[in-house]
Parts: structure tokens; C-alpha cells; sequence
């Protein structure tokens, strides 16, 4: 089992990374600007953007700091409010990316950002709205990245082309990695909440806080806020739909590709083969030569971020950033709250894609021959091997490959949104699910196909934004999509005239929405897979 953790922790390090172009905002003196780019007043300052779009007169304001820099004695805290100013600052460049090692050569994913920097806790805004009381529903993307890499500033998540549909766009960045999800006995003990490890979700919650407080200033309305994200930013919804200190903060979501509803790592407690957050905490401060001493974290918090990176990247398998179960930001495991009922009701869409694997999982962990993947599925799934083989039938070597990568997608992806949407349902929250199957027309597009992070370009309407030749379908799949994430946000029911038609999830029919060559609804997901991922997954909270 403990081999088996590692070949699957060791697949998702391959998770969606972002780019930035990284600069800081100007301070200017003059209040004075004209046309539609005049200064606005937030509760820091006066600002003023830039202008994104002529035509469409989209403005886009990016760089702004929801919270002061974690650093020095606010490294591993909750974060703290930003700084005010005087005169009018001109936010039109973007911020710098969180701290996070650079991107393993050869991913089809993008490079490292340009620059990085613990001063990262920033956001930006891109809005239509000609007045501040327009009440435009909001949309806060929550970017993936293996809670390790990315910033909200990579180009594909440019917000012009959905503000132009009428929502106002936030894109924010949040702590990654062992400076976002490092848990350690004496930061517990330093913690009026007797908690560490989710910083990064901690971020995430004060950026709905300042959009709570600030969007309406750009024309947005703060009792119709949208978060949505990808991968870890998926994993992020999920994980602010069931924590109780983001209620109230947003009123519909949007889940791609991630879910919290395997079983989670806990603070102080050995569960399901993991070791605790703590005890990974003081392995991984060993690896940085400090030991627990009374100057533990004085000798942590003098650390450069690069060494605290470059020492995480060695250890990844040991110190896997993960959110944990630590009585406060997660008062129990996420599954335990959406099967209890207490997550925030809101409404949500969430789905994943056909071929999530084929850009996740290295060649390398794929075992060779039909025999040798028989014992790494001995041991992973034990008794319920035969019932994976019937499902996944392994007949020659030549079975091995799609074997092995339809099953992944179905564990960590297709079992986790219909979890999400089943559970949802049966608290009498409206769900919608969707499943991706429109392959990017990349020139290796029947290689990769459908794969993590593909739908991204076309759920912001961004394909012009990629250096893809998209066809008729992919066009379509992009305008149907934008427009049923928008609609949501408008009114949180993804449905118009002139869309197709899409139920809500439901146990007896479980309807779900394609977005391939064609845009239709089917039923019963994955069916087989999916419950047979129901059955593990039990037997392993059976075990813990």
C-alpha cells in the first residue's frame, strides 16, 4: 500500500503549473484620469487599472494585495490585512507568483513564472461595468498547480472574454507548497486554534473576505459570488464549500477536476497508512536541519524561501502539500462533512475530463508487463483486485497502459466529481455534472486527447488566447460552456434559452452534460467504474 501512495503521489506532481509576468503596481500623486479608466476606492486606497479591451471597454486591475506579505514572523500565520495608502496606485502590472520550485522538463504544461516572492497575496479584477452599483455576478477562479505551483496570472485565465459576458473576473494567488500546507507541533502550539497546515486555504478565505468588501466597487455583486478552479483550485472549492469559516463568502461554485473525498491526512493522528501532518512537519524541518528544539521555529522563519522550496522538492513524497484535518479550518475530513450534511449549501456544477491521465502520469510509472501491474494491484487494492479486473480487464501487456491510466482518471477524478455531486444531491443542494471529452486540437491531440487542465481555455472562452487552430466543435464546445458558467453565476442554475438542455443531478438517472464533438446530456457516468471506487474507498475508511 505504502509503494502504491507513492507511484499515485508521485503521478499528481505532474499537476497543472501557471505562468506570470511579475511586477509590482506604481505609485502615482494625481486623482486625476479620464474616460473609463478613472481611479476607484477600495478599503486600502485609490486605485486605477488599465484599460484590457477597447472595444469591449473591459478594464483589468491586477497586483492588488488582499493581504499583507506572510514574512518574517507572519510566515506560517494567518494572513494579515494589507497596508493602506495615500494618493492613487496604478495596478496594471501582475503581482509576483507565491514561492514553488520550477515545472519538471518536458511537461506540456507552461514554464515557471518569471518572478517569485513571499510578498504574493494579490489578486486581480477584470470588469465591464461602467458604475460601481451595476451588481454584476463575480466569479473568483482558484488556480491549480498540485497546491505547489501556479498564480492566478497565467494567460489563459485572462478574464476579458468573460467579463465581456457580464460577470466581473477575479483571478487570485495563494501560499503553495511547505510555505501553504506545512503543519508543525510548535506552529500548532504557537496557533490560538491549536492548528497549522492550511495557510493556503487561510489565503483563499481572506481574498473572498476583501472581494466581499471590495467588488462592488467594480460594479460586482457581493451576494452573487462564483468560485470555480481546476485541479488544486477544484480541490480548493471543495475544500471551502465544507469549511465553515468561508460561510457566507460565495453562493455558487464550480468544481473541475477536484475533489477532497479520499481520505485526508490529520494533524496530530496516524490514519490510512499516512503519517500525521505534524509528524511530516518535523521530517521535513529535519530535512532543513532544524530540529524540535525551543528555537525550532525562529531557526524556520530564518530560512530563504528558496532553501525551504528547494528542500521540499527532495522530499515531495514525504511532505506532499495536502489540506489536513486540524479542528479548525477542517473540523473533521471533507468526506465526513458533505456525508453529514454540514458543508455550505450552495449550488455547484462540477465535472472532469476523458483523458485526465495522459498528461499527469510519467511513462515511467506505468509497469511493463500484465504480471508486474497484477502485483502492483495485489497490493494496492487487495481482495477487490479481481473486481478492478473485471472492470479494467488486463488480458495481454498491450491492456496495461489504458488499464492503468482509465483507472486513475476514475480514482482521482471522475469518482471524486460524481462523490461531489451524489452528496450534494442528497442534501438537497442542486448539482450539475459534466464530463469533458473534446480533444484540444493539439498536433498530438490523439496522444493526450482529452487531458487535465484541456477545458480551461474553453471555459474562459480563451482558445484565441492558445496557439490551438480550434474547428467548429471546439468553438462550439467554448461557447456553450462560457455561457453555462456565466448563466450560473448570474442566476446559479447553469440553464438558458438557446443551450441544451441540463438536469441536475440525481441518483435515479444521474444526468450529466458532454462537452465533445457534439454538447449533449447522457446518464450514469462511468457507472461500473465509479461504484467500484465507492466499494475501495469504503473499505478503506473501514480500515483506517
Amino acid at each position: 500500500m505504502k509503494n502504491a501512495r507513492s507511484t499515485t503521489l508521485a503521478a499528481l506532481i505532474l499537476l497543472f503549473a501557471a505562468i506570470l509576468v511579475s511586477l509590482s503596481g506604481k505609485l502615482v500623486t494625481s486623482t486625476k484620469a479620464g474616460g473609463s479608466n478613472d481611479p476607484i476606492r477600495i478599503d486600502t486606497g485609490m486605485i486605477r487599472g488599465a484599460i484590457s479591451d477597447k472595444d469591449s471597454g473591459i478594464r483589468v486591475y491586477k497586483g492588488i494585495p488582499y493581504a499583507a506579505p506572510p514574512v518574517g514572523v507572519l510566515r506560517w500565520r494567518e494572513p494579515q490585512p494589507a497596508a493602506s495608502w495615500s494618493g492613487v496606485k496604478v495596478f496594471d502590472q501582475y503581482g509576483a507568483a507565491c514561492p514553488q520550485a520550477p515545472y519538471p522538463a518536458g511537461s506540456i504544461y507552461f514554464n515557471k513564472p518569471e518572478k517569485l516572492s513571499e510578498d504574493c497575496l494579490c489578486l486581480n479584477v477584470w470588469t465591464g461595468a461602467k458604475k460601481a452599483n451595476e451588481k454584476r455576478p463575480v466569479m473568483v477562479w482558484i488556480h491549480g498547480g498540485a497546491l505547489t505551483r501556479g498564480s492566478g496570472a497565467n494567460p489563459v485565465y485572462d478574464g476579458a472574454a468573460l467579463a465581456a459576458k457580464g460577470v466581473v473576473l477575479v483571478t487570485i494567488n495563494y501560499r503553495l507548497g511547505p510555505l501553504g500546507y506545512f503543519a508543525h507541533p510548535a506552529l500548532s502550539a504557537e496557533s490560538k486554534h491549536s492548528a497549522s497546515g492550511n495557510y493556503g486555504v487561510l489565503d483563499q478565505i481572506a481574498a473572498l473576505k476583501w472581494v466581499q468588501r471590495n467588488i462592488a466597487a467594480f460594479g460586482g455583486d457581493p451576494d452573487r459570488v462564483t468560485i470555480f478552479g481546476e485541479s488544486a483550485g477544484s480541490w480548493s472549492v471543495c475544500a471551502l464549500v465544507a469549511t465553515p469559516l468561508a460561510k457566507g463568502l460565495f453562493h455558487r461554485a464550480i468544481g473541475e477536476s477536484g475533489g477532497v473525498f479520499a481520505p485526508m491526512q490529520f494533524l496530530k493522528e496516524k490514519k490510512f497508512g499516512s503519517s500525521s501532518a505534524e509528524d511530516g512537519g518535523k521530517s521535513f524541518a529535519k530535512a532543513l536541519a532544524v530540529d524540535d528544539g525551543p528555537d525550532a521555529l525562529k531557526q524556520l522563519r530564518a530560512k530563504s524561501y528558496q532553501e525551504i522550496i528547494e528542500a521540499f522538492d527532495k522530499q515531495r513524497a514525504a511532505t506532499w502539500a495536502r489540506g489536513t484535518v486540524d479542528g479548525w479550518v477542517f473540523p473533521e475530513e471533507i468526506y465526513s462533512i458533505f456525508a453529514a450534511g454540514k458543508q455550505n449549501k450552495v449550488p455547484v456544477i462540477v465535472g472532469s475530463n476523458a483523458d485526465e491521465g495522459t498528461s499527469l502520469v510519467a511513462p515511467g510509472l506505468i509497469p511493463k508487463s500484465a504480471e508486474a501491474f497484477k502485483t502492483y494491484l495485489k497490493g494496492r487494492f487487495g481482495a477487490l483486485m479481481n473486481d478492478y479486473l473485471q472492470i479494467y480487464p488486463v488480458n495481454s501487456d498491450a491492456d496495461v497502459r489504458d488499464a492503468y491510466l482509465h483507472s486513475f482518471r476514475d480514482e482521482t477524478f471522475t469518482w471524486q466529481m460524481r462523490t461531489w455531486a451524489r452528496m450534494s444531491a442528497k442534501s438537497r443542494t442542486k448539482a450539475w455534472l459534466y464530463f469533458f471529452s473534446q480533444a484540444p486540437p493539439r498536433p498530438d491531440k490523439n496522444i493526450y486527447g482529452a487531458y487535465h487542465a484541456a477545458e480551461i481555455a474553453y471555459a474562459f472562452d480563451n482558445l484565441h488566447l492558445t496557439s490551438l487552430k480550434p474547428e467548429k466543435s471546439d468553438i462550439d464546445v467554448a461557447n456553450a460552456m462560457s455561457d453555462f458558467w456565466v448563466n450560473f453565476a448570474a442566476t446559479g442554475n447553469p440553464n438558458r434559452k438557446g443551450l441544451p438542455a441540463w438536469n441536475a443531478y440525481d441518483d435515479k438517472s444521474e444526468p450529466f452534460m458532454e462537452f465533445g464533438s457534439s454538447i449533449k446530456e447522457g446518464k450514469s457516468l462511468l457507472k461500473k467504474e465509479c461504484d467500484f471506487y465507492d466499494k475501495w474507498f469504503a473499505s478503506r475508511r473501514a480500515n483506517p
